[in-house]
């Protein structure tokens, strides 16, 4: 097998995983995949990602202070805006990724209680036993963003080929002061995203389904 059947059966295995068993992930595990996802490329090598990662009674802590953050119903308040629209094939494929979780879930379109109620799983973070929080310096802007987020692929990858499962959540972007607040990050970082891991409940319905990729042709614009 060459270098690229191996990369691409990673990729191709990584899902974004929406339940979890509660075992913890051993800790020389998490540093390993850290320590993978450290080589991500960035501008002039800042490598400006950190993240604050959970174990044990940390995550259900924070779990209850985004729920107690949802159940009072404050408006979103993210550091970033949020996208403006999804329009034409990125509407498409966004409908088609909610439809499937919906279907897997046994919930159906018109049953907006369940679906609201599965949507509040995010701040419960699947109930994953771990959630790393993915912030950056404010001042690199979109650019500290852009590399972070390379962080977040190299980070969901190392999780996947080392068998951890794991799901990169904006939801929690939504309450950035109180994720700052807990966490203790400086108010000149950049709350970017969360990504909740640990080992998945393989027998859950919600694990079950994958989403479709544009193919080459779709995605290339050849010049020549």
């Amino acid at each position: 097998m060459t270098q690229i059947d191996t990369l691409t059966d990673v990729l191709k295995s990584r899902y974004s995983c929406r339940a979890f068993r509660p075992d913890p992930v051993p800790d020389d595990i998490i540093s390993q995949i850290v320590a993978a996802a450290r080589h991500a490329p960035s501008w002039c090598n800042a490598q400006p990602w950190q993240v604050a990662i959970t174990k044990g009674d940390a995550t259900d802590r924070f779990r209850n202070a985004l729920a107690a953050q949802v159940d009072m119903g404050l408006p979103s308040n993210p550091d970033l805006d949020w996208p403006t629209s999804y329009t034409g094939v990125y509407n498409d494929r966004r409908r088609a990724c909610g439809y499937q979780l919906y279907e897997a879930a046994g919930i159906a379109r018109s049953d907006v209680e369940r679906r609201q109620a599965q949507m509040r799983r995010n701040y419960a973070l699947f109930d994953a036993p771990h959630v790393a929080i993915v912030s950056t310096p404010a001042e690199l802007g979109a650019y500290g963003a852009m590399d972070s987020g390379g962080f977040v692929t190299a980070f969901t990858l190392a999780a996947t080929a080392l068998g951890v499962a794991t799901i990169a959540q904006a939801a929690i972007a939504a309450y950035a002061p109180t994720v700052r607040e807990h966490f203790g990050i400086a108010d000149t970082k950049l709350i970017l995203c969360a990504i909740s891991f640990g080992y998945p409940d393989a027998d859950a319905a919600v694990n079950q389904f994958r989403t479709a990729r544009a193919s080459p042709s779709d995605i290339i614009d050849w010049h020549s």
